[in-house]
């Protein structure tokens, strides 16, 4: 009886800690919707695309469309080995504090294209492992399934998972949304180019 008394805190311990590790339902819900959402619009904007459509750049220092698919699908994998490797790490939730933006304001900041950024070296279209346009997006494709996936299952305390950013610091769940507002962001990008009065009608 004794121990079994002295066992008790422990039990009680553990199931404290099951309870309150990884993501919520609620958390798990946005992000997949999110995923969903950003990863339907693309489809949808690149949809049924000639190659002359995919292939038009509106001025010699702007991207065609297949060059944004070539570094949307290429950042889609980069940005995920971002975001494995904070998981990886240990866990690091004194570093919450130094989180100054909410998740909201992040996706809003990654999507907003009224902010010029270039892409690393590494994630330029003529680095891209991928060809062709169709290649790409059959890799994002691939690629976002994963992460879909991933974050159905994972059991994985993400917000516990604190990176550090050029903005700031953000935890691992942030840069699962950081994933999809990325290609939101290029997703306009490609319907500027599609809105430019020289596009290819067909």
């Amino acid at each position: 009886m004794k121990k079994i008394f002295l066992l008790l805190p422990v039990v009680l311990f553990l199931a404290f800690i099951n309870k309150n590790t990884g993501l919520s339902k609620k958390e798990k819900k946005i992000a997949l919707n999110y995923l969903e959402q950003t990863r339907d619009d693309l489809q949808n904007t690149v949809g049924g695309l000639s190659e002359d459509q995919m292939n038009f750049k509106p001025a010699e220092n702007r991207w065609s469309v297949k060059e944004c698919l070539q570094h949307i699908a290429a950042a889609e994998n980069g940005l995920w080995q971002w975001c494995e490797g904070t998981i990886k790490a240990a866990a690091n939730p004194e570093k919450r504090a130094d989180i100054k933006v909410s998740d909201d304001q992040l996706i809003k900041m990654i999507s907003d294209r009224s902010v010029k950024a270039t892409a690393p070296e590494e994630l330029r279209p003529d680095k891209s492992p991928y060809a062709t346009a169709l290649d790409a997006l059959n890799g994002f494709k691939a690629s976002r399934e994963k992460l879909m996936k991933y974050v159905k299952s994972t059991k994985e305390d993400l917000r516990n998972h604190v990176a550090q950013a050029p903005f700031g610091a953000v935890d691992a769940f942030q840069l699962v949304l950081f994933i999809g507002a990325h290609s939101n962001r290029h997703t306009q990008q490609i319907a500027e180019v599609l809105a430019d009065p020289n596009f290819p009608k067909k």
